[in-house]
């Protein structure tokens, strides 16, 4: 690892020619780049990228800062790369050095508690460098890292802000899910769009279900209110389900808990929105989500185990005043990740695929590069079959009752 505020590749490197997407002044751009493990010595660069819309709270600076101090992570975990087309920043990743059952690999830094991400970017002039400049950026960008034997991009958006496959040339790409988000003008736009007459009906039976029990009020609660006691009782909720379902418990296990508190507090810089569902003042249902711009993104939901009350179906309940209250209050793309659930067939009017994106540093990563993309297809056909998800499903609870053991992290 380089000492902190390293810089390497200030010898510009020109961009590819002979590329009839870019334009004549993109192809005789020159690339620099700039790595350092501090992520303070990129704020200005960072800050300038995010103004545009982004697509992920991993691509915010504030919640990058948080999750890097809230676990501990050393300088020489962090790898913040910056490259800059004729002294001008078009992208950044930040990079999180870790090691993964041995494998030495850069990765995001959340991991898998946030649905997707992408480099941090000025999309606008990504794409006006074409295929083969935006090849010999992300090569730039690249070439030069060093302490880890693979990288692995996560979960990345095939199209990002209205321009398709921007990412395409970074590494080597396999589609793994797709991306659910509601996107409405308005509360009567969405309700127009998505809800049908049996639709309405079925929602008014499960609320009359839900008030047949008791009081039933809706709140949300910003940076600096009392939020402890409702993100106390969704990681109940959340524990409970995944101890039902035969699922490791990440947030208990890895100690992801206090991150969640410390982003709501206010002075964060995080914008934290929870929507809370409560039932004669006991909380019943929890959506947690950050706000970035007019874009909420939700990052974790849960509801009541108790049977009597899931008769009224209270994440549901508590899902359709979100639906009804957030875009007429400025919200214009309601993210809620990706894989596929009831309650996004429901409201999401628009899918994105999403893909991992590797890339081999040595040869010892583009082996484990190929294995981990035949192991990610395999999983892709699995999910695709119901009775083979329906037999992995059951012989991973019985392994995990058998073990009492956590899974092993995967990168």
């Amino acid at each position: 690892m380089h000492s902190a505020g390293a810089a390497l590749g200030q010898t510009p490197t020109e961009l590819i020619a002979g590329d009839a997407d870019a334009s004549p002044d993109a192809l005789r751009a020159a690339v620099t780049v700039t790595i350092t493990d501090r992520i303070e010595e990129v704020e200005a660069a960072w800050r300038q990228l995010e103004a545009g819309a982004i697509e992920s709270p991993g691509q915010n600076y504030d919640f990058i800062r948080l999750w890097t101090r809230n676990r501990g992570l050393k300088p020489q975990a962090q790898c913040y790369v910056v490259g800059s087309v004729d002294g001008v920043p078009v992208a950044l990743l930040p990079l999180h050095r870790k090691r993964v059952n041995g494998v030495w690999v850069l990765t995001w830094f959340p991991g898998s508690n946030v649905g997707c991400y992408a480099p941090v970017a000025d999309y606008e002039r990504l794409a006006a460098l074409g295929v083969a400049g935006r090849k010999a950026l992300w090569s730039a960008m690249t070439a030069q890292l060093t302490g880890a034997d693979a990288i692995f991009l996560r979960s990345i958006p095939a199209a990002v802000g209205g321009y398709a496959g921007l990412f395409d040339e970074l590494g080597a790409t396999l589609t793994v899910d797709t991306l659910y988000r509601a996107e409405f003008s308005s509360w009567q736009d969405c309700d127009s769009q998505q809800r049908s007459k049996s639709r309405r009906k079925h929602d008014r039976q499960q609320g009359d279900r839900l008030n047949a029990l008791g009081a039933v009020s809706f709140e949300e609660i910003g940076n600096g209110g009392e939020s402890r006691c409702a993100i106390e009782v969704m990681f109940r909720q959340r524990s409970a389900r995944f101890k039902a379902m035969g699922i490791r418990d990440t947030f208990v296990r890895d100690k992801l808990v206090s991150f969640y508190h410390e982003a709501i507090r206010e002075g964060s810089g995080v914008y934290v929105l929870l929507h809370v569902l409560r039932l004669d003042g006991a909380i019943v249902a929890v959506r947690y989500n950050i706000v970035q711009g007019d874009r909420m993104f939700c990052l974790i939901s849960s509801m009541s185990d108790d049977v009597a009350i899931q008769h009224g179906s209270p994440g549901k309940q508590c899902l359709l005043r979100v639906m009804q209250s957030v875009f007429d209050q400025g919200i214009a793309v309601f993210d809620m990740g990706a894989g596929f659930t009831d309650e996004k067939r429901h409201w999401c009017n628009v899918q994105v695929p999403v893909q991992h994106h590797y890339i081999g540093l040595n040869g010892r990563g583009v082996v484990i590069v190929a294995v981990h993309r035949a192991l990610q297809k395999t999983r892709a056909r699995i999910k695709a079959n119901k009775t083979l998800k329906a037999w992995v499903r059951g012989v991973g609870q019985l392994g995990g009752r058998l073990t009492g053991g956590a899974k092993a992290e995967k990168p």
